[in-house]
């Protein structure tokens, strides 16, 4: 593997970085017109439907992209990923039916199955543990640049371009990041060819049991993230707010430099007491948006929810590499990665039935985000204690 010098003088980690913020950028500037996209095709009845079916799909992927990631190498699965995602935005243009427009978002989905599972084990290959936390938090910023930067054009390009304009630009953008990956080193030593016999998956390649604390942890705290991707455009909606992904903006924006932070004080004085104050937090946004009356409001509670993401992003993929083998850490990556899809997917499609159109329902489909967060916070907690760790560890 690639020598874990210093990642800030490291050219290699920087054009990860901005591949990440180019690819993240590439499907979540789709996220703010999805919804009335699909209603505009008859699909009312099927909103949080079009996360759900994302997720599934990357969820499907993971133990694929783990296994591949050990065995092919990492920059091999981060350009699978990323050219899913450009062959994605040029078939979003021919998807003018329901069926139609699920389907391209279950091939979608392969993209985020693959490239983040890569990316996270490349980057456990070229940075030290005492770096960790603050390695993930630069590349958290950069991720959540490219979440920030995609929802505000993307309304922007719908409304002045159209929307088939908008789904070639996310295809280009996702292609860029693909031609980042191409000036990188491989870090996986002794790769192997691909063999259609890496494709057969054992129950052992679907999780790695040594992070399964960090694991479930993600899960609780994914589940209101994905009842946010569902829910928050038609909330803008019934608030009044024109541009449905000011929240997201607000929300990335607010998490940027929160991640660095968080990074720093986790690799100094340990990883859980951080996600204990996060998954709080997070509980404390959800609440807060359920009963969001006015702009101020919502957006009081977007920043909120942006420095409790920004607090737990990068502490929890640093917490998983702390726990996994060396020689499995694509295997990690997957299984963290299985979860944050599970719980993205349960959030979306759970509170998209509780909520059912209904804008008098908002309070309970974010009221459920709250109990899974503060369940998280209660887990935490008695893992601390459970592990008879100092508070600082």
């Amino acid at each position: 593997m690639m020598e874990t010098t210093n990642f800030r003088k490291n050219t290699q980690f920087w054009l990860l970085c901005l591949s990440t913020a180019l690819f993240f950028s590439s499907f979540n500037m789709l996220l703010p017109e999805l919804p009335s996209y699909l209603k505009s095709l008859g699909g009312s009845e099927y909103i949080g439907l079009h996360i759900t079916v994302f997720t599934i799909t990357a969820l499907i992927a993971r133990p694929f992209s783990g296994k591949l990631t050990d065995t092919i190498g990492r920059i091999p699965v981060m350009i699978i990923g990323a050219a899913v995602g450009v062959l994605s935005g040029l078939l979003y243009p021919f998807a003018l039916t329901v069926f139609g427009f699920l389907v391209v978002r279950f091939i979608h989905g392969f993209s985020t199955g693959f490239k983040p599972t890569a990316t996270s084990a490349y980057v456990a290959d070229i940075v030290s543990s005492k770096e960790r936390g603050i390695a993930m938090g630069y590349l958290g910023l950069f991720t959540s640049t490219g979440m920030a930067f995609g929802p505000m054009i993307g309304p922007y390009i719908s409304e002045n371009y159209g929307l088939d304009a908008l789904f070639y630009a996310s295809s280009f953008i996702s292609f860029l990041s693909v031609a980042v990956i191409f000036g990188m080193k491989e870090t996986l030593p002794n790769t192997q060819k691909m063999k259609a016999k890496l494709f057969l998956v054992k129950w052992s390649d679907f999780y790695e049991v040594k992070v399964l604390p960090v694991a479930i942890t993600f899960l609780l705290t994914l589940i209101p993230f994905g009842i946010v991707l569902s829910l928050i455009p038609d909330l803008s909606d019934h608030l009044g707010i024109s541009n449905r992904g000011t929240f997201y903006t607000i929300f990335v924006v607010s998490s940027l430099f929160v991640r660095l932070i968080a990074g720093k004080i986790s690799d100094a004085h340990g990883r859980v007491p951080i996600l204990i104050i996060a998954s709080f937090l997070i509980g404390i946004s959800m609440i807060l948006i359920a009963y969001a009356t006015t702009p101020i409001a919502f957006y009081v509670a977007a920043t909120i929810f942006g420095i409790a993401a920004g607090m737990n992003g990068p502490t929890i993929f640093a917490w998983n590499i702390d726990r996994s083998d060396e020689n499995h850490r694509g295997r990690a990556m997957a299984t963290l990665y299985i979860f944050l899809e599970f719980g993205i997917g349960f959030g979306a499609m759970v509170s998209g039935w509780i909520y059912a159109s209904d804008t008098n329902m908002f309070k309970y489909a974010f009221g459920f985000g709250a109990v899974s967060a503060f369940i998280a916070t209660i887990y935490l907690v008695r893992f601390q204690i459970k592990s008879r760790r100092p508070l600082g560890t």
